[in-house]
């Protein structure tokens, strides 16, 4: 096991508030609570039905509901969870009293760390590089945003351990460490709603490199609209690779049709052929899988080894997950969708989309693109739902283009489902990429994905 000194440390004496008490939260109490049995702690959360009967703990103080974030300047140290948000704070937070457990985990173990960021593909692309070095022979574990907090995997390490962490915008955005091996993916707009901004959601997720030196390894998309001007702006030299469709000076990856080429300055290293590879499909997991690569082969993994990694590799639920064929009908989850770049990436990949299920909780992203990438590829039927489906029809009605020839606006997903396997002709594809969040009836995106397999099953079995 490795040592925990350094997070010890930083923790000692302080007086501690632990801001948010899901998963992480609950992993930071029993981390503290191992090194420090007695040390008076403050757990503070806006849910004012937090259930805490077991944590019977006299030296535990609960602050819940309204008012759970006022005074954090009394504390030394605030342990903030990634879904807490300072928005509706009306007073002056000292930052330099905000911490988390990615900023200790990164302070203490960043040299093991390979670090993967971007508004979409990050759970796609962090198993695919830990599946990859896994098989490989390689010590190594997956954990962060994906659902493993990074404090619960400090016993399985050891000094040679290759720590995978997805990291979300929320979980880099005070840190002060960046990981040694850092991807970022893309960036698009979204959590608007936390960030207030979109210049600091880009901030947020640039802070992946920007506390890298340059000894350290940056791996990033060259095509994105925004990264190579952040990453120019910030004058971040860095040992990288530069991946898209482009060849760069320095060492790049590019890929055109079915072949992936690494580089340096137009001299190609070495050429993957990936026309039977299709586990992952669409255009768009190319670029997850030249960061990946890159990401193994600056590990020290060979041609072979990544490609072996590679075809064993299956994708992830909600993300383009195939569902089954009923009625002589396809159907497709993609309810990892939040925006609508994914939506749009996933009506590519499929081809064969008839009907299309958009929409959810409206967070006031822009859903221009979405609306005229459907204006030129038209889905015949489409099931608007949620406050952000409303808006995208209406906004698409304000703008005089020709409506579907078959829609519903529609919250109940069942009804969605029958609407579904009522309009979609045989051998044709229906889909749920809603490029909108799911809380307007759903916890989460998994819910929203279970919810609809699970109707779609329930309805199939009434068919036959």
């Amino acid at each position: 096991m490795v040592s925990t000194d350094y997070i010890v440390n930083a923790i000692k004496g302080k007086k501690i508030v632990i801001l948010g008490f899901g998963k992480e939260g609950i992993s930071t109490y029993r981390f503290i609570r191992k090194y420090f049995p007695d040390m008076p702690l403050t757990v503070a959360d806006g849910n004012p039905n937090l259930k805490t009967d077991e944590f019977q703990d006299k030296k535990l103080k609960f602050v819940k509901g309204p008012g759970y974030d006022q005074d954090l300047n009394k504390y030394d140290l605030i342990f903030k969870t990634p879904g807490i948000s300072f928005n509706n704070v009306n007073y002056w937070i000292d930052t330099e009293r905000i911490t988390s457990q990615t900023n200790l985990f990164l302070e203490a173990y960043h040299k093991q760390v390979v670090g993967i960021t971007g508004t979409k593909g990050k759970s796609t692309t962090s198993s695919l590089i830990y599946h990859i070095l896994k098989s490989a022979g390689k010590d190594t574990v997956l954990a962060g945003n994906i659902g493993v907090p990074l404090f619960d995997i400090i016993e399985q390490m050891t000094e040679k351990t290759i720590v995978v962490a997805e990291l979300s915008a929320h979980q880099l955005e005070f840190i002060k460490r960046s990981p040694d091996y850092a991807v970022l993916l893309n960036i698009y707009q979204e959590h608007l709603d936390h960030f207030n901004s979109f210049n600091n959601y880009q901030i947020a997720k640039l802070n992946i490199t920007r506390f890298q030196d340059d000894r350290q390894y940056l791996v990033y998309n060259g095509d994105d609209e925004h990264i190579p001007a952040l990453i120019k702006s910030y004058n971040l030299n860095r040992d990288r690779c530069i991946f898209g469709t482009q060849p760069h000076d320095g060492p790049y990856a590019s890929c055109h049709d079915n072949q992936i080429v690494f580089a340096i300055s137009g001299h190609v290293e070495d050429e993957y052929d990936l026309t039977y590879y299709r586990n992952l499909p669409g255009s768009h997991n190319y670029y997850n899988i030249m960061a990946a690569m890159a990401i193994c082969r600056k590990l020290g993994l060979n041609h072979s080894q990544i490609l072996e990694g590679l075809s064993s590799f299956k994708g992830l639920p909600n993300r383009i997950e195939y569902v089954g064929r009923y009625n002589d009908i396809t159907f497709y989850n993609d309810s990892i969708s939040t925006i609508p770049e994914a939506a749009i990436a996933a009506v590519k990949a499929l081809r064969k989309v008839e009907t299309l299920i958009i929409g959810g909780y409206d967070r006031g992203i822009e859903y221009g693109q979405l609306i005229e990438f459907l204006k030129e590829n038209p889905v015949d039927n489409i099931a608007f739902t949620g406050p952000a489906g409303e808006r995208i029809l209406n906004e698409w009605q304000a703008l005089g283009y020709p409506l579907p020839d078959n829609y519903i606006i529609e919250s109940d997903f069942r009804k969605i489902v029958d609407f579904a396997f009522e309009k979609t002709n045989p051998n044709k594809i229906v889909l749920l990429s809603p490029a909108a969040a799911s809380y307007d009836q759903f916890k989460n995106f998994e819910e929203r994905g279970r919810i609809f397999k699970q109707y779609i099953e329930e309805k199939s079995k009434t068919l036959a």
